[in-house]
């Protein structure tokens, strides 16, 4: 399995040119079975990144642009009369996808924004007077742009925030990306013929393999101390809630299979945990710097071995 996911990598990072880390992150959230909020500036490849995940996954795909008029039943659909059958049939919305990228999820209204809830911690939405199941490699991709700040913005509830497994930027490319770029050298006008490395079998099977990576009590422990420090010192207004210890432990594991081992090491919560804790830690009205400057702290400070 390793080998595969070494092959995956490899042809997402010919799609994203110098964006190695970024790209492990994004596939050890979906092992993790988690979701991925993608904060950065337009144009930095984040639906490039969402797309080619489904391609190579062999996943299907949707797109739903958010702004300020969508509404919950443009997400996920609604019953609509029949006048020929006198019956209400159900609608399916494009949230009856495996993989859905919400773009620009920052620019709609919160009442469309928590439609979404349910369906990232249920993977199940509800219609009417009945629930419908989502596919089983549901996987939500979101996009804002990092300043929420600017008219026509609705900063996500920390709920909302809560529910992502992890957050990643992108960030600018290097020089040498970039002059590949203005080249025409990457892959990113190809990803339609992208092909599928993984059977949905293939993937259920990594991500039990996931769940099954030790951890062993010492590591548990950093994990735990980690956590505590953000419920303990004064610096932190608020803490990590248990959904988010067990999102650090998740992600830790995720990592540790996508670098080919059954066991996580102190490495790998550390090159999690500031993308699984820092959108997390942020509240509404901070900035995200500070938010950096507290898990940089964490990292400093919080030792792995007493």
């Amino acid at each position: 399995m390793h080998n595969k996911i070494l092959k995956i990598k490899a042809v997402l990072n010919n799609v994203l040119l110098g964006k190695e880390e970024q790209v492990a992150l994004s596939l050890a959230c979906l092992l993790a079975k988690g979701h991925l909020l993608l904060e950065d500036l337009p144009g930095m490849g984040k639906t490039t990144l969402a797309h080619s995940l489904a391609k190579v996954l062999g996943l299907s795909y949707q797109r739903i642009q958010f702004t300020s008029d969508l509404l919950p039943g443009d997400i996920i659909g609604g019953e609509i009369f029949d006048a020929e059958s006198k019956k209400f049939l159900l609608h399916h919305g494009p949230i009856f996808t495996e993989i859905l990228l919400a773009d620009e999820i920052n620019r709609t209204t919160p009442k469309s924004q928590s439609a979404l809830l349910e369906a990232m911690e249920e993977r199940q939405v509800s219609i009417g007077r009945k629930t419908y199941r989502l596919p089983e490699h549901f996987f939500v991709i979101a996009t804002q742009n990092p300043n929420t700040s600017g008219s026509g913005t609705y900063p996500l509830p920390d709920s909302q925030m809560d529910r992502f497994l992890m957050s990643v930027s992108l960030g600018y490319p290097s020089v040498d990306a970039e002059l590949k770029i203005l080249k025409g050298e990457t892959n990113r006008d190809k990803i339609i013929n992208l092909p599928a490395m993984l059977t949905k079998e293939e993937l259920t099977l990594m991500q039990k393999m996931v769940d099954k990576v030790h951890a062993s009590d010492a590591l548990l422990t950093y994990i735990l101390r980690i956590v505590e420090a953000t419920r303990s010192e004064e610096k932190f207004t608020v803490g990590i809630s248990p959904r988010g210890s067990l999102a650090l432990l998740k992600g830790a594991k995720a990592y540790a299979f996508i670098s080919g081992r059954d066991y996580i090491i102190p490495e790998d919560i550390k090159a999690v945990l500031p993308n699984v804790l820092e959108h997390r830690l942020r509240q509404m009205g901070q900035q995200a710097n500070h938010s950096r400057d507290l898990v940089y702290w964490l990292l400093q400070n919080v030792p792995a071995i007493q």
